[in-house]
């Protein structure tokens, strides 16, 4: 089944976008209001589902 191990390939190239946009954030690279942005930004081109976060 290509199509489920492509969308497997996706979500973890997704996961490790958003650990980087984590990092920023944690090493202040970043404001929260950006992070924010490119998190959903990241999460609606990657089909990702939105999910609530408190971060």
């Amino acid at each position: 089944m290509a199509g489920d191990e492509k969308a497997e390939q996706r979500h973890q190239l997704y996961l490790k976008q958003k650990a980087l946009l984590d990092t920023f954030l944690e090493k202040n690279a970043i404001s929260k209001k950006q992070y924010e942005k490119s998190l959903h930004d990241l999460t609606e081109k990657m089909g990702e589902k939105l999910e609530e976060t408190n971060v």
